[in-house]
């Protein structure tokens, strides 16, 4: 009897979205275009990360420089940032591909309404109406 529930919350999340599979399909793309970007620039962040990690080893007299060692830890401290924004990017189009393939995609999680097709093309990976985001500000 558990399984049949279980069945039944899925066939109930799978009416959710407002859009059609060809839709959801067109977002798909839209995500996983995204998301090969993003993957491309993490790769170079951390890429760079490691060079950065390489050179703070190297012992040449220029590199003990006080001045020249705060910049240096400023610039890993900011790719580190970017690194970890950009893995937190990854993980939000992630979740939007699950919310598509469960046929959740495009519900506001605050006014449970249909987020616009526009707003979806700008942000996929959203979960809030435009409405919703302006009341959050």
């Amino acid at each position: 009897m558990a399984a049949n529930k279980g069945q039944s919350n899925k066939e109930q999340k799978e009416r959710i979205t407002p859009y059609s599979d060809e839709e959801l399909e067109y977002f798909r793309s839209i995500i996983l275009k995204k998301r090969k970007e993003a993957v491309r620039e993490l790769e170079s962040l951390q890429s760079t990360l490691e060079e950065n990690m390489d050179n703070s080893s190297d012992e040449s007299a220029y590199s003990f420089h006080m001045a020249d060692a705060g910049t240096d830890a400023q610039e890993r401290e900011k790719t580190y940032m970017l690194f970890n924004r950009t893995r937190k990017f990854i993980n939000y189009l992630d979740n939007a591909l699950e919310r598509i393939d469960n046929k959740t995609y495009g519900i506001c999680k605050v006014t449970g309404k249909k987020i616009s097709k526009g707003r979806l093309e700008a942000v996929p990976h959203t979960q809030l109406s435009i409405e919703a985001k302006n009341k959050r500000k």
